[in-house]
């Protein structure tokens, strides 16, 4: 730690200022397993490395619902969505009756670790795949030629100084815009990432990348192997600049289908219109985003809005008999649970099974972009996710349940 240099306290924690560089890396999808397999096929030298050395893996849980906003809000603000307020992609805003993205900076209720840091001198860069938690990330930053970088890899030739506090990012990267239905849409991050880290050196680095891989493969096939060992190159370049990385992810990934590769699907609101009658109970899907291709907006977690006078707990009980439901949760039961605000849930909060995922209709949902068996996310059979850190640590709770929005506390408060 730098002697002169302040303790940050942000939403009741406190960071030591990091003596050099710290990345956290966000693997979007990525349980476990890849890595592991990535390793065994020799796709990972560096990451075998750090694990057999210097560095370890805590082991994590992230948030439930297992969805990409939630829980990058969570890493960068380093607590629950019920003190940031950002419980999903998608969600229903009860007081004005629409259903809306979760993608606007207003909705967050708690500062950023990086605002907490900026104010106190700091140089920040932040890098995301989509655009989509681009404004989330950088909430309250000051951009210009002297303050926070922060762009999309999706929008990144669109970066000015006072949006994003850079420009010319493709020149600067040497890659074209990638398409958001790639690989290298991710690869744009950390290309960009090891520019950065030469040219400005940042005292706080946060990349996020997308989770196409993961969706199309599963751990230990060649794409998922390719797509690690690339990633890894990287790791290695930010390791050889100088910077401690720790690497955490926001969910991880199942197959969601039957032996014939079919999605096996809970279509809740015909269920729901069948118990109560058409259209009086209202299913919103966390999941949901633009990006439709990943997943057809099903995943493991949905919240139901009831009519009023509704039997909430026979309506418990009744849908816990579906085949393919493992929890349902009323409204208190279930942000208790998860962590959750509870004006931003529903009056029912149900998770599915390891390999089942829950839709509105059959109607409702376009599957035509998967060209590959379901794969997704959202319940607690995804909620392990690795936390890895580059570098010796000390100070560490045995006991403590380490949680994916605990990656800037080990980095900047346990490094050797």
């Amino acid at each position: 730690m730098t002697s002169d240099k302040p303790v940050i306290g942000v939403n009741g924690r406190d960071y030591r200022w990091p003596d050099r560089p710290r990345v956290v890396v966000c693997i979007d999808g990525s349980e476990p397993d890849y890595i592991e397999s990535a390793i065994a096929a020799g796709a990972m030298p560096w990451m075998q490395s750090v694990l057999a050395g210097r560095g370890r893996d805590l082991c994590a849980l992230c948030v439930v619902p297992s969805f990409t906003n939630p829980n990058n809000i969570s890493i960068v603000t380093g607590v629950p969505p019920a003190v940031h307020g950002i419980c999903g992609n998608f969600y229903y805003d009860a007081a004005n009756d629409r259903e809306v993205m979760m993608n606007e900076p207003e909705l967050m209720r708690a500062p950023t670790i990086f605002k907490a840091f900026q104010d106190a001198g700091a140089k920040i860069a932040i890098i995301t795949a989509k655009d989509k938690l681009r404004r989330l990330l950088g909430n309250e930053l000051r951009f210009g030629a002297d303050g926070a970088i922060c762009f999309s890899s999706e929008k990144s030739a669109d970066a000015t100084l006072a949006d994003n506090g850079i420009e010319g990012v493709p020149e600067l990267v040497g890659m074209e815009v990638p398409s958001v239905y790639s690989a290298e849409l991710s690869e744009f991050i950390f290309a960009a990432g090891v520019e950065l880290m030469k040219r400005e050196r940042p005292d706080l680095m946060y990349l996020s990348t997308t989770d196409y891989i993961q969706h199309k493969f599963a751990p230990g096939s060649d794409g998922a192997n390719a797509f690690y060992a690339m990633m890894d190159k990287y790791f290695a370049a930010l390791d050889e600049l100088g910077a401690v990385l720790a690497l955490t992810a926001d969910h991880g990934m199942n197959a969601k289908h039957d032996a014939d590769g079919e999605p096996n699907v809970v279509y809740l609101q015909d269920e729901m219109d069948r118990f109560l009658g058409v259209g009086r109970a209202r299913v919103i899907l966390p999941i949901t985003d633009p990006y439709v291709v990943h997943h057809g907006a099903l995943g493991s977690f949905a919240t139901v809005y009831l009519p009023d006078g509704a039997d909430v707990d026979g309506l418990k009980a009744q849908l816990g008999e579906l085949d393919g439901i493992d929890a349902v949760y009323d409204n208190a039961e279930g942000c208790a649970e998860f962590e959750l605000a509870p004006d931003r849930m529903g009056d029912l909060i149900l998770v599915s099974g390891r390999h089942v995922v829950i839709g509105t209709t059959a109607a409702r949902h376009d599957l035509s972009g998967l060209d590959v068996p379901l794969r997704s996310h959202g319940g607690v059979t995804e909620q392990a996710v690795p936390l890895i850190i580059s570098q010796p640590t000390s100070g560490l709770d045995g006991n403590r349940r380490w949680r994916n929005f605990d990656a800037f506390d080990v980095a900047l408060n346990h490094v050797d």
